[in-house]
């Protein structure tokens, strides 16, 4: 199985890239939920997932990015709906060739001391995700594009203490080397690591180059597996197209190799011709 790799350090494992660019591109409106195509248009996320296996990934996160009862609320679909959906269209995808994340994104509020979600009530939230996606069939959870280390400590607990999936964690940083709210990498890992997780990193926000400095600064912190997964550059503000081009992005991923990160994909404006690329890339 392919975590199974982790623990060779001559092997990487090939992530998957986005799904929310894919899907504007097959249908999905400005200002509508993504998540809910698990329901109303399987095939289609499925066909996204299949055409990531089929580019190299071998991981693969479902389609759930913000799959919690509040986010779902008005839309009248549970989480348990919508994850049970989401992770069989992965497997489905998948074909055994790839192993499938439960994706856990941020609640969308800021919790308490700084918001007014309580800290009992994010942990119940995320609770039910991990407890659906657990029930599904997902092989591990991935807890991505968290700001709030509060956040991101309590979605681990939530799933570490009611399942038995692995957990991959990662924050968003900025170029100052810190998340919007101030978390610093080292303070992540270190957390993140006492946490019991399985592998950790960052996603969202910057290109490959800019990401770079942070990431060395978690492997000098952790010797757990690494996992980056960045933004494939700005998009246009007319045209929508993201700056860096397949070729450009695994170029610039190379250097990740010198400083141990194992797991590697991409985020906003990557497609399955960049986790080509990078497949390319990491096999020489």
């Amino acid at each position: 199985m392919m975590l199974s790799k982790l623990s060779n350090k001559s092997d990487y494992i090939i992530y998957d890239g986005a799904m929310g660019t894919m899907l504007q591109q097959r249908g999905l409106k400005s200002g509508e939920r993504p998540d809910i195509m698990n329901i109303t248009a399987p095939d289609v996320v499925e066909s996204v997932h299949r055409m990531y296996v089929e580019a190299g990934s071998e991981l693969l996160c479902t389609n759930t990015f913000g799959a919690n009862a509040i986010a779902l609320e008005p839309t009248g679909f549970s989480p348990c709906a919508v994850i049970t959906a989401a992770v069989a269209a992965a497997k489905r995808a998948s074909d055994g060739m790839a192993q499938v994340a439960l994706d856990i994104g941020p609640l969308g509020y800021l919790l308490e001391p700084l918001g007014d979600v309580a800290l009992t009530r994010a942990y119940e939230l995320f609770k039910e995700q991990a407890l659906a996606g657990e029930d599904a069939g997902a092989d591990f959870a991935h807890i991505e594009t968290m700001s709030d280390l509060n956040e991101v400590e309590t979605a681990i607990r939530a799933v570490t203490e009611n399942t038995s999936l692995p957990v991959f964690a990662t924050m968003t940083f900025d170029n100052t080397g810190r998340t919007y709210l101030g978390c610093t990498p080292e303070t992540f890992a270190e957390k993140a690591a006492a946490l019991g997780v399985t592998a950790l990193g960052l996603n969202c926000s910057l290109e490959p180059s800019e990401m770079l400095q942070t990431a060395a600064r978690i492997a000098a912190v952790t010797s757990l597996p690494l996992l980056v997964k960045p933004n494939a550059g700005l998009p246009d503000g007319i045209t929508g197209a993201y700056s860096i081009s397949p070729e450009e992005f695994a170029r610039q991923m190379l250097p990740f190799a010198d400083i141990g990160v194992k797991i590697i994909g991409g985020c906003c404006g990557t497609t399955p011709e960049y986790i080509r690329a990078l497949k390319e890339v990491f096999s020489l």
